[in-house]
């Protein structure tokens, strides 16, 4: 296995410490990163004096054909190396002589897997955010189109009070929309540039940090350098904040799932996003949200995994760290696929409104505007609640609504109501006298999906010092 030690040894590590110990199987993922921290490390020395032009010249244009070569496929990044470093370093060194030795000039592998490890979540994070976005965009068009679609809402699983699907649905925008200051602050917290921090204690080269992390898009460089190279504060973010993204999208999925089922059939998934079972021809299975709500749990491993690895760990760099990757890199994985899945899947559904509407009508959702009648008729409003609970006790018994009773039965149990409680409790007027900020009245949804859009427009990622490297 290509190393870059060996002097201080004098026998061959054993092979299973090597495949043990290496890393190349998964930082592969860094060759970009790799190669875009060397040219810059290479930019910055020659501007210092360190490095030579023509040495310069040299060690960009071995990188450059480096990186040319894998990504056109006449270079494989094979396992023969322990980690991306070696496999650069290695093939510069073949292609360019001995002064491809000195591109590792005034820095360690500590604070060069460090920046690749910030560079690549950096760039995840912002594919991640525009995963979101676009997921929250599907979800302002839904509302849109469902700002008259009554539905009824719950608490405790039962049916509480009558809302609309544009309500529901923008639940679980605000939800999304946290998630998106969240990257946003990670992305803040994290854009600061490790290189030139060493193995933990810097370097006595002159080093100009600042122009090194400006030449990517850094906003300046860290300020210590046994934490730079043993910070994985920005991973557990990261992971944290994808926790929070699938357990949104798994909250969501769930309810996907029980209002898919044939007890309450108010949405259907469409044929692309549903699959069947090899024994029971009739059955159409919502297996696209089941797995999203699965995986979960496997992302959630993965930030507790990092916390664990982390929480014993003694300044400054060690081995441990090392365990950040493979599980990061699934966590980015998944949570990319199951954001791409589940907004496809809720884009083609099929709400069925009436449906929704009908469910709406029953179990006594206008109980509250029943009560909050007899408040605006007189009533104090805890004796208004104990008349519409025997009001309820008595349609119970008769297996009907509140709206399906007689004045006479009303005036039964208090003569306040009137022949217009039946407007007051109305499904139609249940939701549209709704209209404090962020209640499902029509008025409130218009003012509260302007603001949502006006807030879609305004995208964080185009300010100028946000790039995408």
């Amino acid at each position: 296995m290509a190393q870059l030690w060996g002097g201080r040894f004098t026998k061959e590590t054993d092979a299973l410490v090597d495949r043990f110990n290496a890393s190349i199987s998964f930082d592969r993922r860094f060759f970009v990163q790799d190669i875009e921290g060397s040219i810059a490390h290479v930019v910055m020395l020659a501007k210092q004096g360190i490095l030579t032009k023509d040495e310069k010249d040299a060690i960009m244009k071995g990188l450059t054909g480096i990186r040319q070569d894998v990504e056109e496929g006449r270079l494989q990044i094979t396992e023969e190396y322990e980690d991306i470093h070696s496999f650069v370093e290695a093939n510069l060194i073949e292609r360019i002589g001995d002064v491809g030795k000195k591109l590792h000039t005034g820095r360690s592998r500590n604070d060069q897997v460090a920046l690749d490890m910030r560079m690549y979540i950096r760039a995840e994070l912002l594919h991640v955010d525009e995963l979101v976005k676009k997921l929250l965009g599907t979800l302002i068009e839904i509302m849109e189109k469902n700002t008259d679609t009554y539905m009824p809402g719950f608490t405790h699983m039962q049916k509480a009070q009558p809302v609309t699907l544009a309500h529901h649905i923008g639940a679980y925008f605000e939800m999304l929309k946290r998630d998106r200051s969240r990257l946003k602050d990670i992305y803040y917290r994290l854009n600061y540039c490790p290189l030139g921090a060493g193995a933990l204690a810097g370097t006595t080269y002159p080093l100009d940090r600042n122009y090194t992390a400006s030449l990517l898009g850094f906003e300046g460089p860290t300020l210590n350098s046994m934490d730079s190279v043993s910070d994985r504060d920005y991973v557990i973010e990261f992971l944290s904040a994808l926790s929070l993204v699938m357990m949104h999208l798994s909250r969501f999925c769930e309810e996907i799932i029980i209002w898919n089922s044939d007890e309450y059939r108010f949405v259907e998934i469409d044929d692309a996003y549903s699959t069947g079972s090899s024994i029971m021809p009739q059955k159409k299975n919502p297996d696209i949200a089941e797995l999203i709500r699965g995986k979960t749990g496997r992302v959630y491993g993965a930030l507790m995994s990092m916390l664990t690895v982390m929480k014993g760990l003694p300044l400054a760099y060690d081995k441990d760290i090392q365990e950040d990757k493979e599980l990061t890199f699934d966590a980015i994985d998944t949570v990319k696929d199951c954001l791409a899945l589940f907004d496809g899947m809720i884009r083609t559904a099929q709400f069925h409104k009436e449906v929704m509407e009908k469910s709406a009508m029953t179990g006594f959702t206008n109980a509250t505007d029943a009560a909050d009648y007899l408040v605006g008729r007189g009533v104090p409003f805890r004796d208004a609640h104990g008349i519409i609970g025997r009001l309820v006790l008595y349609c119970i018994d008769k297996r009907c609504g509140i709206e399906d009773l007689s004045i006479e039965e009303l005036k039964a149990i208090s003569p306040v109501f009137e022949e217009d409680v039946y407007d007051a409790v109305s499904l139609k007027t249940c939701v549209q006298k709704r209209l404090t900020t962020g209640a499902p009245g029509p008025e409130a949804m218009k003012e509260v999906i302007a603001a949502q859009k006006e807030y879609l427009a305004k995208d964080w990622q185009d300010e100028e010092h946000i790039k995408l490297y």
